[in-house]
Order: C-alpha cells, then sequence, then structure tokens
C-alpha cells in the first residue's frame, strides 16, 4: 500500500505545484477544448509566474498530495472571487481540488478536502463557495454532502469555449 502524504505548498513547490495542476485539467478537462485555447489556458491559470504568485499570497494557501514520494493531486483555497452577487468580503472558496485518476478512491481526496476546510475555517465560521463544472456529477453530489447547495451559474471561458459552471455555497456555520 503507497504511503499518502499531504502537505501544505510552499514556494520551493512551485515547479510541482504547477505540474500537477496541468496535469490534473489535462487529464480531467483537457478533451473539451481546441489544443491552442488550451495551451493559452494552462500557460496564463498554471504557469510558474502564477503558481509563484499564489503561493505567495498569504490570503490563499495550497496543499500537495504524494503518494510514495510523487505528486499526485492538489488543492488551492482563498477568498471568494466567483462572480456572484451574494459573495461577501471575508468569504472563502475552494478553488481547486484535483487527484490523478489513478489514484483516486483510496481517500486522500476526503482528507484533502477537510484539510483545506479546516484551513478555510481556521478564523471561525464564514460562508464558503466553490465553483463546479455542470456536468461534474461526482463532484457535485461530493460537495452536496458537505452542505454545499447551488447558488448561481456562470460561463467559465477557456480560450473561445464557455463552460457552464455552476456556484455553490454553503453559509457560516452549516
Amino acid at each position: 500500500m503507497p504511503e499518502t502524504v499531504i502537505r501544505r505548498a510552499t514556494p520551493a513547490d512551485a515547479q510541482a505545484l504547477s505540474a500537477i495542476g496541468r496535469d490534473t485539467f489535462v487529464e480531467t478537462f483537457g478533451h473539451l477544448y481546441p489544443p491552442d485555447d488550451l495551451r493559452a489556458f494552462l500557460a496564463a491559470s498554471y504557469g510558474l509566474r502564477k503558481t509563484h504568485a499564489d503561493l505567495a499570497d498569504p490570503t490563499k494557501a495550497a496543499w500537495l498530495v504524494e503518494e510514495d514520494g510523487k505528486v499526485v493531486g492538489h488543492a488551492m483555497a482563498g477568498p471568494c472571487d466567483l462572480p456572484h452577487d451574494g459573495v461577501a468580503p471575508g468569504d472563502g472558496e475552494l478553488k481547486r481540488l484535483y487527484i490523478l485518476a489513478a489514484h483516486q478512491g483510496g481517500g486522500a481526496g476526503s482528507r484533502l478536502l477537510a484539510q483545506t476546510f479546516d484551513w478555510l475555517l481556521k478564523d471561525g465560521p464564514r460562508t464558503l463557495w466553490i465553483g463546479v463544472w455542470s456536468e461534474n456529477f461526482g463532484a457535485q453530489r461530493l460537495y452536496a454532502r458537505h452542505g454545499f447547495e447551488k447558488a448561481g451559474e456562470y460561463e467559465f471561458a477557456v480560450g473561445q469555449i464557455r463552460d457552464r459552471e455552476f456556484i455553490l455555497r454553503r453559509a457560516a456555520g452549516s
């Protein structure tokens, strides 16, 4: 049985975080986009400059999931920037949570989610938000089990493609 470790990412992990971000996004969603659009999105969202900035931001936190020393997943959380009128200053957002498919099902995703929620709620109850692809039914069921409800929708742009995203919310103290 492989040893799974979940740890908070540091600035020294920028390369690994950037790589696992790209790999998990491509594995999960890459088939949806034209190659040029996907390349441009990955460079903007998971490039080293963006990753360094995220890791340097004291209002954000990222985690890596490692199995036998190999990075197989990650999560990121911080202030909510989803396009919803109900978002208030101080609200938190689970921005990303991905585990490579070959490493899912062993409980690492649930442990990662718990650590992320612990960090988001370390200063007390607050409203939490998540954006999730409208066709990611497994993630929607997982978040519903954690008290999240659909609060809206928006378009998530990857190049010329606009995906329908659901905005999920869990009220403070839920």
